[in-house]
């Protein structure tokens, strides 16, 4: 399938894959620390397991550093 994720096209070959999946085989780094813009809205934590990837959709990975 075909996706835009962090603002470039991406092929995924798996047809069925959650945003927690996602996050996996794009080996994400601290996951738990990791917000995802699903589509144009910040997706809550307690939904990265229950929410598909679809063709066409949109993913942003967004990673908050602190600083002083």
């Amino acid at each position: 399938m075909n996706i835009k994720l962090n603002g470039e096209e991406a092929i995924i070959e798996n047809q069925s894959l959650m945003i927690s999946e996602l996050l996996a085989l794009k080996d994400v780094k601290m996951p738990d620390m990791v917000s995802v813009e699903y589509n144009g809205e910040i997706l809550d934590r307690d939904k990265f397991d229950t929410t598909q990837v679809n063709e066409g959709d949109q993913v942003e990975f967004l990673y908050f550093m602190g600083g002083g």
